[in-house]
């Protein structure tokens, strides 16, 4: 691994109370930041300032605001991990539509805390090996996670579900990201209605058999 690379790590992993509760509140005052003001003016200086710590303080911490970003990025995504297992733990609705409704709305409440860090984790963060791999492997375990359950819902017609699978976890994830994090973002509940009706009508219409069109074999 490169120096760069570690540059991305956080210095100190706490080991202590008072440690872990310092380096929350530079969490929680990183992610007003680069809400506030963006990743380029989000400044380890207005980070420490903002969690009332000296810059040096916080230096004990994170070498660099990509790093604190890195852990942003990290949080957010063993967030959507544990809303995904407790999806598969509990009992399931009856209706694919209901199934989804719950999945949409997951990921929903999952993104919308903070539009404008959402927006800055998205397209301005760092992108270090371990980073991209986390996130490879949390979509993998998502994509796996619905396809099991579409290949055991009776109401499923498609026939590749594999393939359905990444559709339905890549749809949701790209589109509420877009949407909730634009700059004139989409209400929740209206989002929601037509995700769900979109992916419902998807999963439940099946594939037609393809006729060729007038003059072709």
């Amino acid at each position: 691994m490169t120096s760069g690379h570690r540059g991305l790590r956080p210095r100190k992993q706490p080991r202590q109370a008072r440690a872990e509760l310092t380096r929350q509140r530079i969490l929680t005052a990183a992610a007003h930041v680069f809400a506030e003001y963006g990743y380029a003016a989000g400044t380890t200086n207005r980070i420490a300032e903002q969690a009332r710590i000296s810059i040096g303080s916080l230096y004990q911490y994170y070498p660099n605001k990509d790093a604190i970003l890195v852990e942003l990025v990290v949080r957010h995504l063993d967030a959507g991990a544990a809303a995904t297992q407790r999806l598969q733990v509990e009992e399931q609705p009856d209706t694919l539509e209901e199934m989804f409704r719950r999945f949409v709305r997951t990921a929903i409440e999952n993104h919308r805390d903070d539009p404008q860090l959402l927006r800055v984790m998205v397209e301005q963060g760092p992108r270090s090996p371990e980073l991209l791999e986390k996130v490879a492997a949390y979509e993998r375990e998502h994509i796996a996670c619905t396809r099991e359950l579409l290949d055991r819902h009776p109401e499923v017609r498609v026939a590749d579900t594999d393939v359905a699978a990444r559709l339905v976890v890549t749809t949701v994830e790209l589109v509420i990201h877009q949407l909730i994090a634009a700059p004139d973002p989409v209400d929740a509940v209206r989002l929601e209605n037509e995700l769900v009706a979109m992916l419902t009508r998807y999963l439940t219409l099946g594939q037609a058999p393809w006729t060729p069109g007038p003059g072709l074999p």
